[in-house]
């Protein structure tokens, strides 16, 4: 697995990945903005934790998660129908930062957030019909810097990872969830928390 690092003092680096477009913007914020969003997110977001079933076994999610956006339509991944609550003040000032440098407008934002290094998301596209042909995904990241990983689905030596800091910002559009899985693995590493938010588009 190939570790992807951004040139130094970059404000936006497209990712040298084939059949994708990913670019990543690592300082989106500024650290002492991103700490005080990261503590706003916390304490206003309603979090839920949910039930997965896994080859006839339920189990809690590992992690905790909330749906917001600006439209009553649901998002449905893994047998979970999640249901928007309205975007609270600080949605939509992330909501229009981000729509500053992405083409997309956007209807909802999925949030996580990670308690520690056993929270994790597996293996995944975010290709669900809802969000139609070419979905475009925004990912905004607050707090603890996380593994994210990259794998193509019929390509297996394209394999790769960049570490997502605190403040960053990766835009995801193109064929990339047609061609690649993503995840944020589990780590033995300790770590304090982390909340990212996944701007997207439910039609």
């Amino acid at each position: 697995m190939k570790l992807l690092t951004p040139p130094e003092n970059i404000d936006c680096w497209q990712l040298p990945i084939p059949d994708a477009e990913i670019f990543y913007y690592p300082n989106f914020y500024e650290q002492v903005k991103a700490n005080a969003l990261f503590k706003k997110l916390y304490e206003e977001t309603q979090w839920q934790e949910d039930d997965i079933t896994i080859f006839g076994k339920t189990y809690k999610q590992p992690r905790l998660t909330a749906l917001y956006g600006n439209n009553e339509k649901a998002y449905k991944y893994s047998n979970i129908i999640m249901f928007p609550k309205k975007f609270t003040e600080t949605l939509l000032e992330l909501k229009n930062d981000v729509e500053k440098v992405s083409p997309e407008k956007f209807t909802s934002v999925l949030l996580n957030l990670y308690r520690d290094g056993s929270d994790s998301n597996g293996w995944h596209s975010d290709n669900e019909k809802e969000l139609g042909n070419l979905p475009f995904i925004a990912s905004l990241s607050f707090g603890a810097k996380r593994s994210f990983q990259l794998k193509h689905i019929t390509v297996a030596s394209q394999r790769f990872k960049i570490e997502l800091a605190n403040g960053s910002l990766i835009l995801m559009g193109g064929e990339t969830q047609k061609n690649y899985k993503h995840q944020l693995p589990k780590t033995k590493r300790p770590l304090t928390q982390r909340i990212n938010l996944t701007f997207r588009t439910i039609y």
